[in-house]
């Protein structure tokens, strides 16, 4: 492929937000985090590979999921490349899963406590079933 033809292949930040519905601003912060490589400059602007729309695309369906920006770097540059994305997702997935089950249990005792106070009518904390009793 000529100069030309490769060069008219980049996108600018504009073309690959617009593509990747996601913001410019987004982007460079994602650059900035390392979750985006540094892209090449003409004249002082930024130009992306096409693959960059794909790897935005899997930055947003991880972070969709609940993934911290961490856990995104892991997904997207934190395996030995020859790793399939299929098995980096199995990975993380299967931790993020576990992760949810435990906040869920959380939750769960939360919303009981709360829903235990809503009926609560004491009038001190003496008297308040819902606390432990003190030793004398």
């Amino acid at each position: 492929m000529s100069e030309v033809a490769e060069r008219a292949r980049v996108l600018s930040i504009g073309e690959l937000a617009e593509r990747a519905q996601t913001p410019a601003t987004t982007i460079r912060f994602y650059e900035h985090e390392g979750l985006m490589p540094e892209p090449e400059r003409v004249g002082g602007q930024r130009r992306y590979p096409p693959e960059a729309v794909q790897r935005l695309a899997a930055i947003n369906l991880a972070k969709s999921a609940g993934f911290s920006l961490r856990e995104i770097d892991q997904f997207v540059s934190g395996f030995d490349p020859s790793t399939a994305p299929s098995a980096r997702w199995r990975k993380m997935a299967s931790a993020k899963l576990e992760e949810l089950d435990r906040q869920a249990a959380e939750i769960k005792r939360m919303r009981s406590v709360l829903r235990s106070g809503l009926e609560c009518n004491c009038l001190t904390l003496d008297e308040c079933q819902l606390l432990p009793e003190q030793p004398d």
